[in-house]
């Protein structure tokens, strides 16, 4: 596919917040990796641009000069290193093995800790490396004596506590496969998951503290163990009652994981092939159950080193804290900071608990280089007139990162106004299909106000339109990939021949990715995320599909019908508003309201409580039966019905009708 440039007549007037020095330039990690690459390609690179084409252009030789800058730790070294570049269906580093775990611990130091952890009910503490490489040996044998093998899934219901990166990493040297959800999900949401892929053994936390409340989940946890039959054993960590207890026999604690069994003298680790499923993640849910997404070691150990290495500029000894929980991906990215030699600090609480200053006293304590959370959190920063950088101490922190949803211009602002002039900002945006970014910062580059500085090293992407061409040069097309990355899934559980894989992202344009973002390039080389071309929802930066909200609504008693959507505002606040349309006789009340709102709070999440509940007299479908979301919110964002929907392809036309004239009157304000 050709690449469009801006045109050299283009201006470009955005506006400079940031710029490395050269002292900081030289200092980045990019700088160092570009230099050993341009000794090794035996070319230069003049500017971030012509590293970007070397790194799409000769993908073999970039994974490589990736693989051997970290010294990654192959046990068995690759005889070939890409052996189709079609997708789907590219194989990278065939012959490798290797394991994730190992290459977290290959960057072990006895001088600074492995993790950093706090809560709301808990100080600062650091978890030392050598506490860790006894926790994850002893959780391993334990893990073992349990039954699980290389293949099987160990699943977790767990917030971000210690106890999960054991778990991962103990998970890991065995060559079984991960899964996680975080705890305020309801039982419907974590079995529509679990169920799935069949774990072996369930980790589960008796309950959490949020908001400076604690909620109790054993009930929760006992749904989800009745509905996975083919569940062995149920370890329960005790983070909120030291007696709390589960039904029957079949569960230990975690303290008996830990110490009941013989730990081996020192931690071992299975070697794995490249593509051997890590873990599984979960995307959205829009048309039907959370589909579940698997990433290979190898994948992830490359993608991570590059993205938190690289681009974050995360260097050995830096502290990373991002606010995030154990169901969104940013917490595997996170803890693949320790793949670069640095230590995750993890937040296991609300970031507005006691107020909004929390993160940013925490960034201070724990002396954090890099603090990321998601644009929704910096934007209620902002609302409060929040001014973290005169209040605290924050001379180590050199990194803000913000990502799950577009930042506003007005955001970016704040950052430099109330945090500090010499901290880089770093927008970026990618999704859990890859567990990383595609387009983002660079410790190189100038930060522009409302732009994410780059293309990621490695990542071929462009904008397409409508006829699956690039599209000119500052026009809105649809984020797509024309070449492979080696994070991309392995492929989805439970979907041998790969047709669900396919039709995610290569059934629009054939094989090519689509991903389902707005993406506009901008003169400087930078681009800008202008939301989602799909229906997926994005709550406080954690996406999720409307199917499941669906499931629960549909239930009531009271409901015929019902349609949700999420609509980015230019300041960027989010609005998600909830249409039923309600059985004869029954009025939507406040009462009606408040049992709507807590069924979803309390069978899902409190993420995925709507901001309005609105009645409507129907919900639009297609000819098929299919509901229409996306019609529907571009009608909201002030679309003419004839651009959004052509005669003849609604069973109701009248029922966009409703929607077209709320846009219209939104449009008037």
């Amino acid at each position: 596919m050709p690449f469009v440039q801006p045109p050299a007549d283009i201006p470009d007037i955005s506006e400079i917040l940031w710029a490395p020095t050269d002292e900081q330039r030289d200092a980045a990690t990019m700088t160092a990796f570009l230099a050993r690459a341009e000794h090794a390609a035996d070319r230069a690179f003049p500017d971030y641009e012509a590293a970007w084409r070397w790194s799409v252009d000769e993908p073999e030789v970039f994974w490589v000069a990736i693989a051997e800058f970290f010294q990654i730790p192959f046990t068995t070294p690759p005889t070939r290193i890409l052996v189709d570049d079609g997708m789907p269906g590219a194989r990278w580093f065939e012959g490798a093995t290797l394991n994730y775990a190992e290459c977290v611990f290959q960057r072990a130091a006895a001088d600074r800790p492995a993790l950093l952890a706090a809560s709301e009910r808990r100080p600062l503490r650091p978890v030392t490396w050598a506490d860790l490489r006894r926790d994850v040996a002893r959780v391993a044998a334990g893990l073992r004596q349990l039954g699980v093998r290389p293949g099987d899934r160990v699943a977790a219901i767990v917030p971000n506590i210690p106890e999960a990166v054991v778990a991962l990493l103990a998970t890991a040297s065995l060559g079984a496969i991960w899964s996680s959800c975080a705890p305020e999900f309801g039982a419907r949401s974590i079995i529509d998951r679990l169920r799935q892929i069949e774990p072996t053994v369930l980790i589960a936390v008796d309950g959490y503290a949020f908001g400076g409340r604690s909620f109790d989940r054993i009930e929760v946890v006992e749904a989800v163990r009745a509905a996975l039959p083919g569940l062995g054993r149920t370890v329960l960590i005790r983070d909120l009652d030291p007696g709390a207890r589960l039904d029957g026999d079949d569960w230990i604690d975690w303290a008996t994981l830990i110490d009941g069994g013989e730990a081996p003298v020192d931690l071992t680790f299975v070697p794995v092939p490249f593509d051997h499923p890590l873990w599984i993640l979960f995307s959205s849910g829009t048309t039907g159950l959370p589909k579940a997404i698997v990433h290979g070691h190898g994948g992830v150990v490359l993608e991570h080193a590059k993205a938190v290495g690289l681009h974050l500029d995360v260097r050995p000894g830096d502290r990373l804290l991002w606010h995030t929980t154990t169901g969104w991906m940013m917490w595997n990215f996170l803890v693949g900071s320790l793949l670069v030699g640095g230590t995750p600090v993890l937040y296991d609480g609300s970031p507005g608990h006691p107020d909004l200053d929390t993160l940013w006293a925490l960034a201070e304590v724990a002396a954090v280089t890099h603090l990321g959370a998601s644009a929704a959190f910096l934007m209620a920063c902002r609302k409060a007139d929040l001014s973290p950088g005169p209040g605290h101490d924050l001379t180590r922190l050199r990194c803000i990162g913000s990502t799950g949803s577009p930042l506003a211009i007005e955001g970016f602002r704040w950052v430099y106004d109330a945090v500090g002039r010499d901290i880089r900002l770093d927008s970026l945006s990618g999704g859990t299909d890859v567990v990383s970014a595609f387009v983002g910062g660079s410790p190189t580059l100038p930060v522009r106000a409302g732009e994410l500085s780059c293309r990621y090293l490695g990542a071929r992407v462009q904008a397409f339109g409508e006829d699956g061409r690039p599209v000119r040069a500052g026009q809105t097309g649809e984020l797509v990939l024309t070449a492979p990355m080696p994070s991309m899934p392995v492929g989805f559980w439970n979907d041998p021949e790969g047709s669900r894989y396919r039709e995610s992202y290569f059934e629009r344009f054939p094989g090519v990715w689509r991903h389902g973002d707005w993406i506009r390039f901008t003169p400087s080389g930078g681009a800008v995320i202008e939301g989602r071309s799909d229906s997926t929802l994005n709550r406080g930066g954690v996406r999720f599909g409307t199917s499941e909200l669906y499931g629960v609504v549909d239930a009531l008693p009271e409901i015929a019908d019902c349609l949700v959507i999420g609509l980015e505002a230019p300041d960027g606040s989010y609005w998600m508003p909830l249409f039923v349309a309600l059985r004869p006789g029954v009025a939507l009340d406040d009462d009606l309201r408040a049992r709507i709102a807590g069924a979803i709070r309390r069978e899902l999440s409190p993420r995925h409580v709507p901001d309005e509940i609105i009645a409507v007299p129907a919900i639009p479908r297609t000819l098929t039966g299919k509901k229409m979301e996306v019609p529907v919110k571009r009608l909201l964002q002030g679309e003419p019905l004839d651009a959004v929907a052509a005669p003849g392809t609604t069973a109701d036309p009248a029922a966009l009708e409703t929607f077209a004239v709320m846009g219209r009157e939104r449009a008037r304000g």
